[in-house]
């Protein structure tokens, strides 16, 4: 796991920063699409947390699909300059308090408070600070977290706003309880089989015909037994869509598909919707509605549950008192952490906590390059540490060669990254490229194209 590192948390202080927009042209192959995001470039506002010793820097990335990234890119600027001066044994003694006074500018909590733009650049330095964390220490973030005791886990969580269901005191209780076969599930993951993972790649909405049966089969080849589809344009077009991949995977129990709405029905059209596709049996429809509408995904859950069709949601909650809501209101299936919507791994480990009180498994959301390294510790972190529960973790492979430290996929599982820190970071080649806007993509004809593309919602306004 790295030698020895001749750094110690007193010694390392944060002296400056830099932020970064990287734009990734995904909108070429479509990987992204669904039924609400058309035309997406997954994007990583990116920023370097710059320490006393030379050499040493801590990475970190929140996420956005193109457009906003730049608003993103502002906010980390803001939020990276409440760590500037500060030592790693400041930030990292008690992490519980390191979140609550990152989310405590009195006037920059207008603009949230936790969450939305200022959340999503609290998560990206915070992502950083755990990255630095691991490489003044030589491990992986999910090592770190699992080789804390319960009380250390618990010292990471602001509890603010959720001691109504869980308590400090109950969340060591609780991770007391599942300390049993630690030991074991650590050897799992260093033999990297912690973290199953299912597929997108066939799934995204610009794949049809004969490219998604191409690639469904290049998928079941690679050995996935379980994939995810993206719905939402129009039934007849969606019934085509699954009758071609039962056509291809039949309805034996060794292959499973989940589909995926991305927010795009009210309740109502959700419910009569998901009705015209039940007969395909996919375990789950993810984003059926409005992320905020925790109300709305309890009525649709319980509508869907006789049909043996679950809910899963939390992609876009924006923070760990959405999650609460979601759990009190039986309203998921499914708890979707998203390591860059919420408040880091932090925030992430509080909603860990709850849905292992909730009996709710965990399983981040992915789909995207950057996305996959940052939860593949999270979904170690939950099975090793917190739930005790194996869960799957979705993978789509996209641009990873521009990736420093790139998840990888042995025998349908996540490969445990070893290497110290959280899995951030770019090749030189790909700064140069799509650093927005200045980079050679983005100045090239073709990025030049895509920048003044439609922006969505043409022809709402045009006269009857």
């Amino acid at each position: 796991m790295g030698s020895i590192s001749t750094f110690a948390v007193e010694d390392v202080k944060i002296v400056g920063f830099t932020v970064t927009d990287l734009r990734f042209p995904t909108s070429l192959d479509g990987v992204g699409s669904d039924a609400m995001h058309v035309g997406t470039n997954g994007s990583h506002p990116y920023v370097r947390l710059l320490t006393n010793t030379p050499g040493l820097v801590g990475e970190g990335i929140a996420f956005s699909n193109g457009r906003g990234s730049e608003l993103v890119c502002m906010a980390l600027e803001i939020f990276a300059q409440r760590v500037v001066g500060k030592t790693m044994k400041q930030l990292t003694n008690n992490m519980g308090k390191t979140f609550r006074y990152m989310v405590s500018d009195s006037q920059y909590r207008w603009v949230g408070p936790e969450k939305s733009v200022t959340h999503l650049a609290v998560a990206g330095v915070l992502n950083a600070v755990w990255d630095l964390w691991g490489k003044i220490v030589q491990k992986p973030v999910w090592q770190i977290v699992c080789d804390m005791t319960p009380e250390e886990i618990v010292r990471c969580v602001d509890f603010r706003y959720i001691t109504d269901v869980i308590t400090p005191e109950e969340a060591v209780n609780l991770l007391k309880s599942t300390q049993k076969g630690k030991q074991g599930r650590m050897r799992e993951a260093l033999e990297n089989r912690a973290v199953p993972a299912y597929t997108t790649s066939p799934g995204w909405l610009a794949f049809s015909g004969d490219r998604m049966k191409e690639v469904l089969h290049e998928t079941i080849a690679q050995g996935f037994k379980v994939f995810k589809f993206k719905v939402g344009t129009s039934v007849e077009a969606d019934r085509a869509r699954l009758s071609a991949v039962r056509e291809v995977l039949g309805y034996d129990n060794d292959f499973q598909i989940m589909i995926d709405a991305n927010q795009v029905w009210s309740v109502p059209e959700a419910i009569e919707y998901m009705k015209q596709l039940v007969e395909f049996k996919p375990v789950f429809i993810e984003e059926p509605t409005n992320p905020d509408d925790v109300l709305g995904h309890a009525t649709i859950r319980k509508a869907l549950a006789p049909y043996g069709v679950g809910v899963a949601t939390g992609e876009a909650a924006q923070n760990r008192v959405t999650f609460k809501q979601l759990l009190q209101a039986e309203a998921t299936d499914v708890a979707q952490i998203d390591a860059v919507r919420l408040g880091s791994v932090n925030e992430c480990l509080s909603v860990m906590l709850m849905a292992l009180k909730f009996n709710v498994p965990c399983v981040p959301h992915n789909g995207a390059m950057g996305l996959t390294e940052l939860t593949s510790h999270l979904s170690t972190i939950d099975y090793v540490a917190i739930s005790g529960r194996r869960s799957m973790l979705e993978n789509a492979d996209s641009h990873r060669e521009n990736l420093r430290h790139p998840s990888r996929i042995e025998n349908a599982h996540y490969v445990t990254p070893l290497d110290p820190g959280y899995s951030t970071g770019y090749t030189e080649e790909a700064l140069e490229k799509y650093t927005y806007p200045n980079g050679s993509f983005w100045s090239s004809d073709i990025g030049l194209k895509i920048i003044a593309s439609p922006t969505g919602g043409e022809g709402l306004l045009d006269e009857e």
